[in-house]
């Protein structure tokens, strides 16, 4: 990415926050994420990490398609992926939870990790996100391929 890519992706991404300046100035100062609410310019489904990680290889295999941002939390084993908000979704799964409006998640400055917390694909600045149906489809896929690689790794 170059810098102006970085800066546009710091300016979308710090919108989210309830005051924008007082985020950015946390990122360039802190060693942390900042929490950044969900349901106004994205909503994140977050899975656990196997689940996620499998996904996200499965929607890289769209080839006019890259998918949107991603964030890990290595600490929770836990991949969050950003959509558009929809307060009408309704994400069901075992271990999985869709964060929107009222919901407020930890999210590292695009340009490095913050501790646990690290992107897998940074926000770009364009206001790309992953789409629903892709990213439910994947999710599904990667289900079924842990349901059936679960019983061979038990032996």
């Amino acid at each position: 990415m170059t810098n102006a890519m970085w800066m546009q992706s710091v300016e979308w991404l710090a919108a989210a926050a309830t005051d924008p300046r007082a985020c950015k100035r946390e990122w360039d100062q802190g060693n942390g994420g900042v929490l950044l609410e969900a349901g106004r310019f994205w909503d994140v489904v977050s899975v656990p990490e196997p689940l996620g990680l499998l996904a996200l290889d499965i929607l890289w295999c769209e080839p006019l398609r890259v998918p949107g941002p991603t964030l890990v939390d290595s600490a929770a084993r836990r991949v969050g992926f950003f959509l558009p908000p929809d307060p009408a979704s309704h994400w069901v799964g075992d271990g999985l939870r869709h964060l929107g409006r009222g919901s407020w998640i930890a999210v590292p400055p695009p340009y490095r990790s913050a501790g646990p917390l690290e992107w897998i694909i940074p926000p770009d600045g364009t206001g790309a996100l992953h789409l629903a149906v892709p990213l439910e489809l994947a999710l599904r896929q990667a289900n079924g391929t842990l349901a059936v690689l679960e019983p061979l790794g038990q032996d």
